[in-house]
């Protein structure tokens, strides 16, 4: 197939294009530098330089590839900035949903997340509605999301992957980045709250796996959600960082996310299925 992938230098997308060619496919990728560039003509793909916000020249690219698929690995958290990444969630997608369907592509593949959910006592399934009545900065992020996502079921073949936190190389969760970072300067309290967890290389794969699977969105998570007080001493322990202090206490609406669906109705196992053993091998 010939494959469209917005976001191809990313965390995800890094890993993501050398799975799809090594199955065969054409791919075309998109990167904001010329750096990106010439990584994916070194991985074997077509790179493109385009600003997802240049809706034209977006819409220039995607019709030029020719693609069956066009996969959605977008994100702006190189500088932590939870706005640029709403941003990039409400109007790059609006832009990219529009090329898609100016090409007359009628599959496509978007990367959303797991936290989302109202609160709740239990990790979520994907019946459970989006927590629209969230407030202050995870308002931003639910909000992002809800457009993300309502975007994507334009498309009648839409898949969307609700991610698990990610960790491993390209993410926060490592020793130099801003998770690692935070855990070695004793910034970190280990509470109650509930995080799902999926390794950047099952990102990958998942995506990879998509483009066969039914319209729907999908818990992409690894199979053991944990309270941060469980968590966090062996993710202390691989990044070199001391044990951090424990408190009692999460907000509601901190409760992971459940995998049943993909692992029943997708047969889709992670090749990491709990971060007791992925922090590790991250």
């Amino acid at each position: 197939m010939r494959i469209f992938v917005a976001g191809a230098t990313g965390a995800v997308g890094r890993l993501l294009v050398p799975l799809l060619l090594s199955d065969g496919h054409q791919v075309t990728g998109t990167t904001r530098s010329s750096a990106g560039v010439r990584a994916l003509t070194a991985q074997g793909a077509t790179g493109i330089q385009v600003d997802v916000y240049d809706r034209p020249a977006l819409t220039t690219a995607l019709r030029e590839a020719e693609p069956d698929v066009v996969i959605h690995q977008l994100t702006a958290l190189g500088d932590h900035n939870l706005a640029d990444n709403a941003r990039i969630r409400r109007e790059g997608t609006r832009h990219l949903v529009d090329a898609t369907t100016s090409a007359g592509v009628r599959r496509l593949i978007v990367q959303s997340i797991a936290w989302a959910y109202q609160p709740g006592d239990v990790p979520a399934a994907e019946e459970t509605p989006l927590d629209l009545a969230a407030s202050g900065p995870r308002a931003q992020t639910v909000g992002g999301v809800h457009a993300l996502e309502t975007q994507a079921a334009e498309i009648d073949e839409h898949v969307i992957l609700r991610y698990g936190a990610l960790y491993g190389p390209g993410t926060w969760y490592r020793p130099g980045d801003r998770i690692g970072e935070l855990f070695r300067s004793g910034g970190f309290t280990a509470t109650d709250a509930v995080t799902s967890f999926l390794h950047v290389e099952d990102a990958a794969r998942a995506a990879v796996a998509a483009l066969g699977w039914p319209a729907g969105a999908y818990n992409i998570v690894d199979d053991e959600p944990a309270p941060a007080r469980t968590w966090a001493p062996v993710f202390a322990r691989t990044a070199g960082a001391p044990t951090p202090p424990v408190a009692p206490g999460r907000a509601p609406w901190e409760r992971g996310a459940d995998n049943t669906l993909a692992r029943t109705k997708l047969d889709w196992h992670p090749e990491h299925p709990t971060w007791r053993t992925g922090f590790a091998a991250a």
